[in-house]
């Protein structure tokens, strides 16, 4: 599977020490995310629903 990985336009750059890579896999799969220092090093896969789930924690995290 051919997953184009894209990173928050926030991050600090090639030496930010907390990014993480975010992928569209095929419809059925879901999201998958990955360490950016280690590419090479597999991914977490979500489905739709977990990583909206995941992204409202964060949130809610953040504005505490």
């Amino acid at each position: 599977m051919n997953v184009q990985w894209r990173k928050s336009a926030h991050s600090s750059g090639v030496n930010d020490e907390d990014c993480v890579e975010l992928g569209s896999l095929s419809p059925e799969a879901g999201i998958g995310v990955r360490d950016s220092k280690d590419p090479d090093g597999g991914h977490l896969t979500l489905s739709v629903a977990q990583f909206a789930d995941l992204i409202g924690q964060v949130k809610r995290r953040v504005s505490r």
